[in-house]
């Protein structure tokens, strides 16, 4: 029994370990990964899945998640202003008949970054209209908050790095004061992993979940590679938990001999 779940809008999930769905080799390698990572949370990105016009992954996915008791969460992946991303909130509670939803609106077409004003514009709509808003955004404290408190979100994502990049926590300084500012926050680092490493950093700092999929789908071996983020993901967190040393400028003798007695060789 996992006595360390994350709740999220009154559901209690068992992993820590959010997964996407695209780009996988085939339907079977993304059902394998599935089951690998242990996830208790699948993203499928709507407008994607739509253009594709192949049904054929997505039903695999919903079976594999549905078998371990995962949920869906549809984002707006593509959408460029507040306006279609409500639209296309709208469209996946309809088809999926989940009120949980990522919230995605990018700004740039370079780096992907999320647009700050048409985020909180479409996130205040969406929770109006009684979603729970999973807001893809920086580590700006003060958008956060906003979302927050403004817009009402259950839960913000602020991105390691850009999407797909590999690059890791971009701005570890940034993330921590975000866990300090906002300490009841629940706070899932959503791309720019590329390693189990970069995503254990993440829960050793406290964030409380990681949201990714690149790193996972184009791997050599994407199962392999979904456990081994699995269970760095569990190892982050159990470090935290159990409370990491400080880092210090100057060495601490692990084992102090100052003011005590002690032999240099065999006693005559």
């Amino acid at each position: 029994m996992n006595d360390d779940p994350l709740i999220i809008d009154g559901a209690a999930l068992a992993s820590r370990f959010f997964l996407g769905t695209a780009g996988y080799p085939s339907p079977a390698a993304l059902a394998e990964a599935i089951e690998a990572s242990g996830t208790q949370l699948i993203t499928l990105g709507l407008k994607r899945t739509l253009q594709a016009g192949d049904n054929g992954a997505l039903a695999l996915a919903l079976d594999a998640a549905q078998a371990r008791g995962a949920r869906l969460l549809p984002n707006t992946a593509g959408c460029r202003s507040a306006h279609e991303a409500v639209a296309l909130a709208c469209m996946a509670r309809e088809l999926y008949g989940t009120h949980w939803i990522k919230l995605e609106v990018v700004g740039d077409e370079l780096t992907l970054q999320p647009d700050p004003f048409e985020l909180l514009a479409a996130a205040t709509e969406l929770v109006k209209l009684g979603f729970t808003v999973f807001p893809y955004c920086t580590e700006d404290l003060v958008l956060c908050r906003r979302l927050l408190d403004e817009a009402g979100c259950a839960v913000l994502m602020p991105w390691g790095a850009p999407i797909g990049s590999g690059q890791g926590l971009a701005h570890p300084r940034a993330l921590r004061t975000l866990r300090e500012r906002l300490p009841e926050a629940t706070l899932v680092v959503d791309a720019g992993l590329g390693a189990p490493s970069q995503a254990a950093q993440a829960l050793e700092m406290g964030i409380d979940a990681v949201l990714l999929n690149t790193a996972v789908a184009k791997a050599r071996e994407p199962v392999r590679m979904a456990a081994a983020f699995r269970d760095a993901i569990v190892a982050g967190r159990a470090a935290w938990r159990a409370g990491l040393i400080a880092t210090q400028d100057f060495a601490v003798a692990s084992t102090p001999v100052s003011g005590h007695a002690f032999l240099l060789g065999d006693a005559a």
